[in-house]
């Protein structure tokens, strides 16, 4: 697949991983259920005891706990990501925009756990799932998908759909080794020109 960029924000089929939070290490591990310590109820866990970011409704989309999910995201830890931004869900208002689009990038992570765990099914749904909040989001007059990632709602949602109906064999990778199963990347329009990228 030749690579074609969308707004500058959402690179397809790119090799290019940015990084919004590089001061922070990756988790030892990326999880995935009944493979590894679970990553928090476990002392050998990769995030045992250690406090999660803290969250405040007014600065979510820009805050670390979200820039922090994108990089997850981007790198293949989707369990990691996926706390990430339940944080995030949680101190969303009941039936906002932001709430909506929380949840829809849980389910998006929830598919990529899916994906690595050759679960079909499990990630069509989740995938179908996140695309239709995408989809609810679009012309929401908050924005707030154009204000986090720089593009159309519609677009992710067609992506998100895409990501699980054309998928081929993953190549096999040690346990516990990250794993991007999508062909897109995700990329807060403040960093889509600062950015640090794998391997530059």
């Amino acid at each position: 697949m030749p690579i074609s960029v969308l707004p500058c924000f959402m690179a397809i089929g790119s090799n290019s991983r940015p990084r919004h939070l590089p001061e922070k290490n990756f988790p030892a591990y990326a999880y995935l259920p009944g493979s590894q310590p679970h990553p928090i109820r476990d002392p050998a866990g990769h995030s045992y005891l250690i406090e999660p970011m803290r969250v405040s409704t007014d600065t979510a989309v820009g805050s670390d706990p979200f820039l922090w999910g994108l990089d997850l995201f981007n790198y293949g830890y989707y369990w990691e990501a996926h706390e990430a931004w339940e944080s995030l869900w949680q101190v969303a208002e009941q039936g906002s925009p932001s709430r909506a689009f929380f949840k829809a990038l849980i389910l998006l992570s929830a598919a990529g756990v899916k994906i690595r765990e050759g679960k079909t099914a499990a990630a069509l749904r989740h995938s179908r799932r996140a695309a239709m909040l995408f989809r609810l989001l679009n012309g929401s007059p908050e924005a707030i998908v154009e204000e986090a990632l720089g593009l159309p709602p519609a677009i992710l949602a067609d992506y998100a759909e895409a990501a699980t109906t054309a998928r081929v064999a993953l190549p096999v990778v040690p346990l516990g080794w990250p794993q991007p199963v999508f062909d897109f990347v995700l990329i807060a329009p403040a960093a889509a020109f600062a950015t640090i990228s794998a391997g530059e």
